[in-house]
């Protein structure tokens, strides 16, 4: 087994047990911190105790079939100790991947931004469709999404867009799509049918609660205005629009989407948590960089990680040297393949290091 999965159940019983205590069930703030570290442990605390069960029946199976003197009910221990074995292999499988992926795998919610880069209207353009290509794989996955601010341009691309995602997996699923996307094509606008080359750059974050990321009151500056859209379109005759700036950071966050002042405030507020969370954990991987260079890719949005050549029909990400050729496919949502690549790449490259760390 793994000791550090080993640990966390530990640490989930010794939480099970705390909210028995009469001190904590009076203690509404503690019993929540007690709660939200119970869901993130639960996951992992399921299959643990499933595999140690799995154990104690393989053992079991293995007496049966030394003792069985029947042919007829040895042959049928040996095809259940067989069984047995391979659910405990599987799963063996899925406790190495959450031994190895850190909190990624126990985080069912993640914020994804998705901006216009270096191509003007063209670049606004592949933003919407890569855009649309998250959130047509979201609906095949059945994760709920919400749109937290959107910038249209005047010709249907997006200057930018923020949104979460809501299911199980989704930031383990999402969290290597952070980094620049290149796009080749002949944009709609070209009269000679030249391909250009344009960008858009995605960043993933876990989505942070309240009880994860506290901020302070005094650490936070809020701004009002009047909204607007592109031309000055859907100008609000009152200020719902919201700025906020978390000081000791320097964080800001900006919404204007609702016609709500307090909605904006709290959709920022969403957002500025999850910020706060990932500067928070780039800090943290930045002290591990020498092993973190090694695996799928820190995250930077100023790397390239992946090139969409429609020409030639095809999808490449650089990290791993995938290259497929259905990128039609890709771009209505079939993200699978990718995403089963770049996981299985990331988990490997873990594997490897803890080996050579050993």
């Amino acid at each position: 087994m793994f000791p550090v999965l080993e640990r966390q159940l530990a640490r989930y019983e010794e939480l099970e047990k705390q909210m028995q205590d009469p001190d904590v069930l009076s203690n509404i703030s503690r019993m929540l911190e007690i709660q939200k570290e119970l869901g993130s442990l639960s996951r992992i605390a399921a299959s643990v105790r499933k595999f140690h069960t799995l154990e104690g029946d393989i053992e079991t199976a293995k007496m049966m079939v030394d003792e069985e003197t029947d042919h007829q009910s040895r042959e049928y221990a040996k095809a259940e100790l067989n069984i047995l074995i391979a659910q405990r292999d599987e799963l063996s499988v899925d406790l190495e991947d959450m031994a190895t992926a850190g909190d990624s795998i126990t985080r069912g919610a993640c914020i994804m931004e998705v901006r216009a880069g270096t191509g003007g209207d063209e670049a606004a353009l592949f933003a919407k469709d890569v855009f649309e290509m998250y959130m047509a794989y979201c609906l095949q996955k059945n994760w709920k999404t919400e749109v937290l601010e959107f910038s249209p341009t005047e010709l249907g691309g997006l200057k930018e867009v923020v949104f979460s995602i809501t299911g199980d997996g989704a930031f383990h699923a999402l969290q290597f799509e952070s980094g620049g996307h290149r796009v080749q094509r002949v944009p709609e606008t070209e009269t000679q049918g030249r391909v250009h080359t344009s960008a858009a750059t995605v960043a993933v974050l876990p989505e942070a609660d309240e009880v994860e990321i506290n901020i302070r009151p005094e650490d936070l500056q809020v701004d009002t205005m009047r909204a607007g859209g592109p031309g000055g379109q859907k100008v609000n005759k009152t200020e719902s629009a919201v700025r906020l700036t978390h000081l000791p950071t320097g964080i800001v966050v900006k919404c204007q989407d609702e016609k709500s002042q307090h909605k904006n405030r709290a959709k920022a507020m969403r957002v500025l948590r999850s910020r706060i969370l990932e500067a928070q954990t780039t800090k943290l991987q930045n002290e591990r960089a020498a092993a973190r260079r090694t695996l799928v890719g820190s995250g930077d949005r100023s790397e390239r990680i992946r090139t969409y050549n429609f020409p030639q029909n095809r999808m490449t990400d650089h990290r791993c040297n995938l290259t497929i050729y259905k990128l039609d496919r890709i771009m209505t949502g079939e993200m699978n393949e990718l995403i089963t690549a770049l996981l299985a790449f990331d988990r490997n490259e873990r594997l490897r290091i803890a080996d050579e760390a050993m």
